[in-house]
């Protein structure tokens, strides 16, 4: 049928009549309007205020518009998961739930941006303080990186104002380690347990309720937790009271309601549900301490040593930062499946089991150390990250970075026998050296523009954010003294408490703390240009004339940038005290504070409490050699360790010959402190990396000291690895006993790691070792096999291993796809699994591979590994030049030194 209207006749003169009527009336209105008009003129109407008009379209980038600000959400969760499994069961993985955001409308707006990702939102409504419904005419989940959802009212948002938005939601628990996700374990040795768990950090509260995901949008939480009979619920606050129960669909269910959170981020908001879990409770003051495991493990004691260890370092930190724990309790839980190593989150800590269970007897030395770091880690960020936010996530530093610095002073504080403090050299300063010497590297504070989407976020959780962080604070308390540092952290905490800041507010308390002690440190001008840069200077002294200048260190290149940093250098002249200088230009410059006297020598960066490289002249290399030899514990033992590592980069970069780097380490059998040795060793171990696929490659007491203990580990792992028959022979002997009688294993715990590996290696039971590296990537993914959590780590084992490293290497290769699709999201990190399979490359070949793999995949699809991916070009670039360069260098030498040892 042909589309068109139809009336009738009788309409259309009726339509005809009622026109010519209305037309009549109109003229008449005009004449009588133009009458009033003479008789009285009109006056113009008064002029209105101009109207900035509301923006449309999406926002100019992936931050949530500042028109509105939550002030406290309720929200109530459903996890249909299954604890136990029986026959009569079929697990779930579904929740449900519902949320209302109180928030408060600052500037007038028709559109409320709120993050959602991965869930079903079946309900969405806007109410204002009255309860009046607005109404929304539209809704967008948008499809990109932002997981903004957009809803548009009718009405414009007044002004102040305070509004609700209430929502329904569904979604789905994976196992990916994030958000809201399931993790499986065995319990009993072959029963099934099932539990729900959180990680939220950075951005992944949004798959658990719709929010404003942003550090700065800071609020109040009311969480419930419906879950299933018999299970506890866990969250950041104490419960109201015992659970509620009631009856869905024949089965019982609890209700756990928990009292208001502190104002936090959404990133800090945790939740457990588990079967059966246990705890060891002690009251510490004010605070209510727990410390929850499975139960086997609490019964077996393995919590004991983080619960003695936990109130000693809170207590610590309440007196260091003069501001007590805010909260009543404070939970920390060991989880079977957790992505990180730990997190803090605001009265829930949450541990992978290796980083809060401790086995007496089984657990070695190291690992009760690595223990103690990471409760006093997440400890410290209850102040620094819980407490105090940083305003965006480019300042993650100022969060994580103080964290890993405090660490080590919550650590000294219970038990100061093991000189942790010093280790910080080792842990953290000489290993984010060596990324930093890239010029893929990144500053400490990028520019907010630059971290906008989840893969820019999750990059900055890296070694530059972590352990540079933690160093450039460790120099700047040194500069202006370890009291006024401390005087103005108490400020800064005590003025932004339940806030935001950024590193320009850490300035301003820190100068004032030096203005009140009558300093002369100018804080800002020094520590912008430690901030705002990437990268460290290398500091060459000229000892005869007293000539000093700084220069951007690379490994592989000069470098394009006119850095300057102001540089605070303690130096120490032979016999003399140690000075503080400040080098504030480029130079070279005269000093006499870098002028020897006679034939003494100049040591700078006296326990290396600077974030620099130093480099000499030969001569005063030479005394400096000369003396390590004739009386070594004249030089501090940390500075043993510099120098070494320092020679050994400074060759790396071309600075100084790889045969003087080589003898910094022939002191060393004079030497028995373990810093100085772990640095030779770990600087070797480069060499080894370069040369073990080529030519060049060639009963007992347990110490009382944590270094020494350390010392011991490496004296085995290097002389059994270099297959010394000493070595080979002791390994092979209690590696065969322990498999003939495992029961009464005789093998201490701290060399346990060392002689299982190498005993693979060298025993009797070749059938031990012959599975093949290719075949033990691909059981990884089987999670009864390997953990999901451990995946990354365990083919970064099989790389360092000369045999394993091209196995490793060609199965990322060929699975990353599913690799980066299983992984990508999560907090696992793609950029150490990166850097870990490709710490080896070093020909030209290998480089052509790896920009192949650079070529064959969207950036997009390495997510948080595409700064290692960059980083790992360069650095192959870099050792291939060094190998061509000083292969027969090094070749040469060790050839001299085997001469020479054998009295030739």
């Amino acid at each position: 049928m042909p589309k068109g209207i139809f009336i009738s006749k009788a309409l259309a003169a009726s339509v005809v009549v009622v026109t010519a009527s209305a037309l009549a009336s109109f003229l008449v209105m005009i004449i009588i309007f133009q009458e009033q008009i003479r008789a009285r003129e009109p006056v113009p109407p008064p002029t209105m205020p101009a109207t900035t008009a509301e923006p449309t379209g999406l926002p100019p980038n992936m931050r949530l518009p500042k028109d509105l600000v939550p002030e406290e959400y309720e929200v109530f969760l459903q996890p249909y998961l299954y604890a136990q499994v029986t026959n009569i069961t079929n697990q779930s993985f579904a929740f449900t739930g519902h949320s209302v955001v109180k928030f408060n409308c600052v500037k007038p707006t028709s559109r409320i941006f709120i993050h959602s990702k991965d869930l079903n939102v079946n309900f969405m409504q806007v109410t204002n303080e009255n309860g009046t419904v607005l109404h929304i005419i539209g809704s967008t989940f948008m499809e990109d990186e932002s997981n903004f959802l957009e809803i548009v009212l009718r009405e414009r948002l007044r002004a102040p104002g305070t509004y609700y938005l209430r929502t329904k939601f569904e979604g789905e628990m994976l196992d990916d380690l994030t958000g809201i996700y399931v993790s499986q374990y065995l319990e009993n040795v072959d029963e099934k347990r099932f539990m729900v768990a959180s990680q939220m950090q950075p951005t992944d509260a949004r798959k658990v309720f719709p929010c404003f995901d942003e550090p700065a949008m800071k609020a109040v939480f009311r969480i419930t937790i419906m879950h299933r009979e018999s299970t506890t619920a866990l969250s950041n606050a104490k419960e109201t009271g015992s659970p509620e129960t009631t009856e869905i669909d024949g089965e019982t269910w609890y209700i756990t309601e928990f009292h208001p959170t502190k104002k936090m981020s959404t990133y800090l908001l945790a939740f457990v549900v588990c079967l059966d879990f246990g705890s060891k409770e002690t009251n510490y003051l004010r605070t209510a301490v727990k410390t929850w495991a499975r139960p086997e493990a609490i019964e077996a004691g393995h919590a004991d040593y983080a619960q003695s260890i936990t109130g000693d370092i809170l207590l610590a930190y309440e007196e260091f930062f003069n501001i007590n724990y805010p909260l009543s309790k404070l939970d920390q839980i060991a989880l079977p499946d957790f992505g990180a190593g730990a997190m803090e989150n605001w009265g829930l800590i949450m541990y992978r089991e290796t980083a809060l269970l401790y086995e007496e007897g089984v657990s070695s030395t190291s690992n009760q150390q690595w223990i103690a770091t990471v409760i006093a880690h997440e400890l410290a960020h209850q102040w620094f990250g819980n407490l105090v936010t940083m305003k965006w996530w480019n300042d993650l530093w100022l969060s994580e970075g103080f964290a890993t610095y405090i660490s080590y002073i919550g650590v000294d504080k219970v038990n100061p026998t093991w000189n942790i403090k010093d280790l910080m050299v080792l842990n953290d300063i000489q290993s984010v050296f060596q990324v930093d010497a890239l010029a893929t590297s990144h500053p400490l504070s990028s520019k907010e523009e630059d971290v906008q989407t989840p893969a820019d976020i999750g990059q900055l959780f890296d070694s530059i954010t972590y352990s540079k962080g933690a160093a450039v604070l460790r120099m700047l308390s040194d500069y202006i003294s370890d009291s006024v540092f401390q005087a103005g952290l108490r400020t800064y905490l005590k003025d932004h408490q339940y806030s935001n800041a950024d590193y320009k507010d850490l300035w301003s308390h820190l100068q004032k703390a030096v203005d009140a002690k009558q300093g002369t440190e100018n804080v800002k001008e020094v520590m912008t240009t430690w901030i705002e840069k990437m990268g460290y200077p290398v500091i060459t002294i000229n000892t005869k004339t007293g000539s000093v200048s700084q220069k951007h260190f690379l490994l592989n290149q000069t470098s394009p940038y006119k850095f300057m940093w102001h540089v605070p250098i303690r130096v120490m002249k032979t016999g003399q005290k140690v000075i503080l200088d400040l080098l504030d230009v480029k130079g070279p410059v005269t000093k006499t504070a870098y002028k020897a006297v006679d034939d003494g020598w100049i040591l700078a960066n006296v326990n290396c409490t600077g974030y620099f490289r130093v480099n000499y002249n030969a001569e005063n290399w030479e005394r400096l050699l000369l003396h390590l030899n004739n009386s070594h514990s004249d030089i501090p033992v940390i500075n043993r360790g510099q120098l070494i590592d320092d020679a050994f980069n400074l060759a790396r970069a071309k600075y100084i010959n790889v045969t003087l780097a080589l003898n910094t380490t022939k002191y060393l059998s004079n030497d028995m402190e373990y810093i100085p040795w772990e640095s030779a060793l770990r600087n070797l171990d480069y060499f080894i990396l370069m040369f073990d696929r080529s030519e060049v490659y060639g009963p007992y007491e347990v110490p009382e000291s944590l270094t020494a203990q350390y010392n011991q580990i490496n004296a085995i792992s290097v002389a059994c690895s270099n297959d010394l028959p000493k070595c080979t022979e002791m390994v092979k002997g209690l590696f065969d006993n322990w498999i003939d009688d495992p029961v009464n294993n005789t093998i201490h715990a701290n060399l346990k790691s060392a002689i299982y590996c190498n005993g693979i290696r060298h025993s009797r039971g070749e059938g031990v070792g012959n599975r093949s590296g290719r075949d033990t990537c691909r059981i990884l993914w089987t999670q009864d096999k390997i953990r999901k959590m451990d995946a990354v780590s365990t083919i970064n084992y099989i790389a360092r291993n000369v045999d394993g490293q091209s196995l490793a290497w060609d199965f990322v290769r060929s699975q990353w796809s599913y690799i980066s699709e299983e992984y990508g999201g999560g907090i696992v990190s793609l950029g150490s699994l990166i850097d870990g399979v490709t710490q080896r490359f070093s020909t030209d070949f290998e480089l052509q591979k790896l920009r192949q793999f650079q070529e064959e995949h969207a950036e997009d699809t390495f997510s948080s590994g595409t700064r290692a991916l960059q980083q790992a070009i360069e650095r192959t670039q870099a050792n291939i030049k060094w190998v061509k360069e000083n292969k027969q260098t090094v070749l040469d030498w060790f050839r001299g030194q085997h001469v020479e040892s054998q009295g030739f």
